[in-house]
């Protein structure tokens, strides 16, 4: 087991430039199975689910070739679609080939996908839209066991929850199912559109990407393509959490599109905080005045998560964190997750000022002096905001299971000792 050591203290600031969206990246991945020819993705973070989802992917055959931040995929030569038990219990992604297996390949068996601990995550939305388009599941014993009816067609389906991957998932197979497909209440993040940006460079015919009607007109075969993904908004919006809980000055390059920033500049503003964009560059001023803006009579506002374009749920952690640090009140409302806030527990014993009412919601009441602790990263997006609790807290910090951090942040130590951070890894 990795951990960090973290000396607190040390302002963050420089120039940032973000990597590709994780959670952009996986179903990409996953989408190399719809064609035979290659597929070129620039951009790809070097992360640990990433590595887990190549390894998933050259189990089954796939030409795998990385160099830098690109890779290069080719299912041309196929083996086998029984995806890896032990691999598919180390990355969520796995999940993403219910879709495009069957759909190109009639048929798949996956096993029960890996991921952050934060609370149940269902499936039933996944097989529900598969089944509607003609892809059967069966449970047997710990496996899924999917395979492509004859009647394998497009359909209109609504989702009974807008839920990210079961959206890319059905969108995956319905690009090859005849006819139109019609998925109401889908996912609309940002991630899901690059998705369906490189799917329509491959040949496929979708719009109504960015809202929650997407129509998909089924072709016969999709062929290669190039894409480079899109910046990680989540990973921005963590530096950005850690520059100013530390009273540094960042300017942040290759930014996400205009949408996804206000998105982000919704909830810190709620703190206090303030940027400027100008020449294609976010540049965060130091020394910020950080204050909770109250509503309307005086009332302790709240900051609650939810489908796009609401604030995202891997914000709302490092958010609390940079609350911590901020003068006022405020209540973190969690709605998607059951057990996303109980890392709290670890800032309490910092020195936080919190009150956990339930198991979703928090309040905060800031300014206070954070003090170094022995802690545990329970999950990606906790360890990033333990992490930042740790750079703006007295004293030297220590951060068990790193492995949790690593696997959405590429290189995290040394990205953050570039910017200033005095941050050390121990394995």
């Amino acid at each position: 087991m990795a951990r960090f050591i973290i000396r607190g203290g040390k302002k963050i600031g420089g120039i940032f430039r973000p990597l590709g969206n994780k959670n952009a990246v996986l179903p990409m991945l996953a989408a190399c199975v719809l064609t035979d020819e290659p597929l070129v993705l620039d951009n790809v973070p070097d992360i640990l689910d990433v590595e887990n989802m190549l390894k998933l992917l050259a189990d089954l055959g796939v030409a795998v070739s990385r160099k830098g931040h690109s890779v290069e995929l080719c299912a041309r030569g196929l083996k086998k679609t029984t995806l890896d038990r032990e691999l598919c219990t180390k990355v969520r992604g796995a999940i993403l080939m219910a879709g495009p297996l069957p759909a190109r390949h009639g048929q798949t068996v996956l096993f029960g996908p890996g991921g952050d601990v934060i609370g149940r995550r269902r499936l039933d939305t996944h097989f529900e839209g598969l089944d509607q388009l003609g892809i059967g599941m069966a449970w047997k014993g710990d496996a899924f066991h999917l395979h492509r009816r004859r009647g394998f067609r497009g359909a209109d389906i609504l989702l009974d929850e807008a839920s990210v991957t079961a959206t890319e998932n059905i969108l995956m197979a319905a690009t090859l199912a005849p006819g139109r497909t019609v998925i109401a209440n889908a996912a609309c993040e940002p991630h899901v559109q690059d998705l369906g940006a490189l799917l329509n460079k491959m040949g496929a015919r979708i719009s109504g990407l960015g809202t929650n009607r997407i129509e998909v007109d089924g072709v016969e075969r999709l062929g290669g393509a190039r894409h480079r993904v899109g910046p990680d908004y989540i990973e921005i919006g963590s530096f950005l959490a850690a520059a100013v809980a530390t009273g540094g000055a960042l300017t942040v390059t290759e930014l996400p599109d205009v949408p996804t920033l206000k998105v982000m500049q919704r909830a810190f503003s709620r703190l206090g905080v303030r940027w400027e964009i100008a020449g294609g560059k976010l540049k965060l001023p130091a020394r910020q005045v950080l204050r909770v803006r109250p509503d309307m009579g005086g009332a302790i506002p709240k900051m609650e998560d939810g489908i796009w374009p609401a604030i995202p749920s891997d914000l709302l952690s490092v958010a609390l964190v940079l609350a911590t640090q901020t003068r006022g009140e405020i209540l973190f409302f969690e709605k998607l997750f059951e057990s996303r806030m109980y890392f709290v527990d670890r800032l309490l014993e910092m020195g936080a000022t919190l009150v956990q009412c339930d198991p979703h919601r928090v309040v905060v009441s800031g300014p206070v002096k954070l003090r170094a602790q022995l802690l545990t990263s329970p999950d990606i997006r906790a360890g990033m905001a333990l992490i930042i609790a740790a750079l703006c807290a007295k004293g030297t910090s220590t951060i068990e299971q790193a492995e949790m951090v690593d696997r959405g942040y590429e290189r995290i130590e040394s990205r953050l000792r570039a910017l200033g951070a005095d941050i050390q890894r121990e394995e």
